[in-house]
Parts: C-alpha cells; sequence; structure tokens
C-alpha cells in the first residue's frame, strides 16, 4: 500500500507560515497567563515581574533563540517544494517541547513557585517566541 498519499504535505512556504503563527500564538499565549497571574499581586511585583521577564527575553534571545528561527526557515527551504506538515520543526525539537510544556504545567500547578516569578518567566519566554511571525515577511 502507498502510504505517502496519507501523508499531510504542504508547501515549504506553508511550513514556514505554520511555524511563525505556531511560535506567536505561543508567545501571546504564554504572556496571557502571566499578564492573568498580575490581578494577584502587588504593584512592586508586577514592576518586578515585567523587568525580571524583559530581562529574561533579552538573555534567552541573545544566548539562545536569536538565530534559532533563520535557522529553521533554511532548515525549510532546503526541503524540496512540499513536506510533512510537523516538519516545521525537527523531529528532536517536539520531545524538548513536551518536556517544556510538561515542567510549566508542572510549575503552574503545584505552586512551587510564586506567581511573580513565574510570571516573568513566562514574559520572557513569550517576548521571545511572540516576533518569530515576523520573520515570515523577510522571506
Amino acid at each position: 500500500m502507498n502510504y505517502a498519499k496519507f501523508k499531510p504535505a504542504v508547501h515549504r512556504k506553508w511550513l514556514i507560515l505554520i511555524s511563525g503563527l505556531m511560535w506567536s500564538g505561543v508567545g501571546i499565549f504564554l504572556n496571557i497567563l502571566a499578564f492573568g497571574w498580575f490581578k494577584t499581586l502587588n504593584n512592586t511585583q508586577i514592576l518586578l515581574s515585567i523587568l525580571i521577564g524583559l530581562l529574561t527575553g533579552w538573555v534567552i534571545y541573545h544566548f539562545g533563540s536569536g538565530n534559532l528561527a533563520i535557522k529553521n526557515i533554511n532548515r525549510i527551504l532546503a526541503y524540496q517544494n512540499h513536506a510533512c506538515i510537523f516538519a516545521f520543526q525537527e523531529w528532536k525539537s517536539y520531545i524538548l517541547i513536551a518536556i517544556m510544556m510538561s515542567i510549566g504545567i508542572f510549575m503552574r500547578t503545584t505552586g512551587l513557585l510564586p506567581k511573580y516569578l513565574l510570571s516573568s518567566m513566562y514574559i520572557g519566554i513569550g517576548i521571545v517566541l511572540f516576533p518569530q511571525v515576523f520573520n515570515i515577511i523577510e522571506i
């Protein structure tokens, strides 16, 4: 049986769009969660959360994910015209995503960290992920 006809393949330009929209959506979601916790914080905690979040975002971007989007775009552009819709990320990245999501859910539900620290981490990661949609414009 020819299973290739069941593969959900799309043009590589769509993979770039899917990747940008998905990661930007995750960034927005993380910031919505973080800002939702502000109603339980005092003004000092809110200000610290935002400042630490901005610093965290800068560190993550500068030392971690600055070129990650460009590397992903170049990897996608190296495909033939069509590729599996799930190929917008390397398969290894799906394992890392599952681990990071599990850690995030664990920290949110257990109360292990105070909300002002958790919100700063979410803001930092969220502001790094949100602008991924703008990488599409470069193509």
